[in-house]
């Protein structure tokens, strides 16, 4: 379904990331030891969720023909120790908090912008992230000739 093929240099923290016919780059913030050249990862997961936002919004808007004429997401997110984030009672170390803030503009009507927003919290990452995910190590997919020499 989706594939990178990421590499980090000798030094520093700029990562360029391939993805499809794409080249971006993730780094850190010059208080963290980057150069400030991009995003963070974190940033750049953020930044993915409000886009497939977006774009799933959009997507179901143009299948029933409603007048949609943009959406904006804010996003932010916060990490918590388990252990004090109130009404959690799982096993894991940390919860991570996704506040949003989504408005659809265009003559919509009620119904239409809260379906908009049934469908949009339903995008592919807001699925990803939500679910359980499982770590594999595959040795045949890394891409090593794929991406440039630094």
């Amino acid at each position: 379904m989706a594939k990178a093929t990421v590499r980090l240099g000798r030094e520093g923290y700029r990562t360029e990331i391939k993805v499809g016919n794409h080249t971006i780059y993730a780094d850190e913030p010059l208080d963290s030891g980057g150069t400030d050249t991009g995003p963070t990862p974190m940033q750049m997961m953020v930044g993915a969720l409000g886009a497939c936002i977006a774009i799933t919004a959009r997507l179901y808007a143009e299948r029933k023909g409603w007048p949609l004429e943009g959406v904006d997401v804010g996003l932010d997110m916060e990490r918590y120790s388990a252990k004090e984030y109130a009404g959690y009672e799982g096993s894991a170390a940390f919860i991570h908090e996704v506040r949003n803030h989504i408005v659809f503009r265009g003559p919509l009507s009620d119904e239409q912008r809260q379906r908009l927003m049934d469908i949009a919290t339903k995008c592919p990452v807001h699925r990803a992230l939500e679910n359980p995910a499982f770590f594999v190590d595959v040795e045949d997919l890394l891409e090593v000739e794929t991406l440039s020499e630094e």
